[in-house]
């Protein structure tokens, strides 16, 4: 038992961290503030103080703006006026503290869940104490309980979702560095090979061993760009691939028609000769990703339109179709792994529904300016 509270003492705060204020928490302030009035109204006859009960609750309703980033001291704050000062002239719009309750559950760190928990153990036994009476205790307790798992819920649920976001991110991390090393590789390869052909040919020809000389300087000053691009995308321990990285000429693999009569249609404009091989496997993997979450999810597909473009400012990937997809709050692992590529190489990617019908995604890949 020891061993758990003290483990539950040490727990880190939720993650993700909670997210900023918003326009929501102002307009429940300004809604519990207008009932409290209007309650204090109402029952002023019924309660023994009924302004003192408003101001009471008016000056602990803004702790539910800070309930997120001080989950504890907000709740304890709000729970004075009602629970130690004036314990006969509690509104109903007191309940308001349940919101407080639920950011302590959600957001708090261990050390803050054990102290809330005790608080609040300790208000419902002041409760009884004072006459309350049994039913007041266990709805009381009834209702913390769910506010309290409602909280931890959505706090496992987030935690859940984040693992599984870290991980797309770690895989999108380890196939770029993937590709990287086969690039570096090749590099390494031709280098080796040229000062080979030079220390052959120098004492006959040293105009040869020159040449030789010039496309190791390129071939070095390329692997040594790509290298820095790799020292922050790391892998786990595992064997590098070393099958060929895909190019812009071999997205075309993917025309074709399915088996379920979906037609996917490609077209690749402008040279990809000068393509970063890690941008043209990168394009190559967004364009398949595109295709495959086409053909899995959307309903009624008939046609998958791919269209490459490469130009002098980087590599332009647009992925539509016509069929019609489920709205989803949030985008799937495979949107957000197809992100989280794109972004390590300095582009961008968006997905969405088209305005009449379908669903598109849009990346956007530089030819330079990609180092991490």
């Amino acid at each position: 038992m020891t061993g758990l509270l003290r483990s539950a003492w040490r727990a880190p705060s939720a993650v993700p961290p909670p997210p900023r204020r918003v326009w929501r928490d102002w307009a429940l302030v300004a809604l519990v503030a207008v009932l409290a009035v209007v309650e204090g109204v109402l029952r002023s006859a019924e309660l023994p103080q009924p302004l003192l009960a408003v101001i009471a609750l008016l000056a602990a309703l803004p702790t539910v703006l800070w309930r997120r980033i001080l989950p504890l001291a907000m709740l304890v704050l709000a729970m004075v006026p009602f629970t130690l000062l004036l314990p006969d002239s509690t509104l109903y719009t007191s309940l308001f503290v349940m919101v407080n309750v639920y950011a302590l559950f959600r957001w708090g760190s261990g050390r803050n869940l054990v102290l809330g928990s005790a608080a609040l153990a300790a208000s419902l036994g002041l409760t009884f104490v004072r006459g309350g009476g049994l039913e007041d205790l266990i709805g009381g307790f009834g209702l913390l309980v769910s506010v309290v798992l409602l909280g931890i819920t959505f706090r496992f649920r987030a935690a859940s979702r984040h693992r599984g976001l870290e991980r797309i991110r770690i895989r999108e991390r380890e196939h770029l560095a993937r590709d990287l090393h086969d690039t570096v590789a090749h590099h390494v390869s031709a280098i080796a090979i040229r000062a080979q052909a030079g220390l052959a040919l120098a004492p006959r020809d040293p105009r040869a061993a020159e040449d030789a000389l010039r496309v190791i300087e390129t071939e070095a000053a390329r692997t040594l760009s790509e290298l820095r691009s790799m020292v922050r995308v790391l892998r786990q321990d595992d064997t590098a691939e070393l099958a060929p990285s895909p190019r812009l000429g071999d997205i075309e693999q993917l025309a074709g028609t399915r088996p379920g009569g979906t037609t996917v249609a490609v077209t690749v404009e402008g040279d990809d000769t000068s393509i970063p091989p890690p941008v043209a496997a990168a394009v190559f993997r967004l364009a398949q990703e595109s295709v495959t979450n086409a053909l899995r999810h959307a309903r009624q597909v008939s046609r998958v339109d791919v269209l490459v473009v490469a130009d002098d400012g980087g590599v332009r990937v647009s992925v539509t179709n016509d069929g019609d997809l489920a709205a989803s709050p949030t985008p799937g692992f495979g949107i957000i792994g197809m992100m989280e590529r794109a972004a390590l190489l300095g582009g961008t990617c968006q997905a969405g529904p088209m305005p009449g019908g379908g669903w598109a995604v849009t990346a956007v890949l530089p030819r330079v300016g990609w180092a991490l």
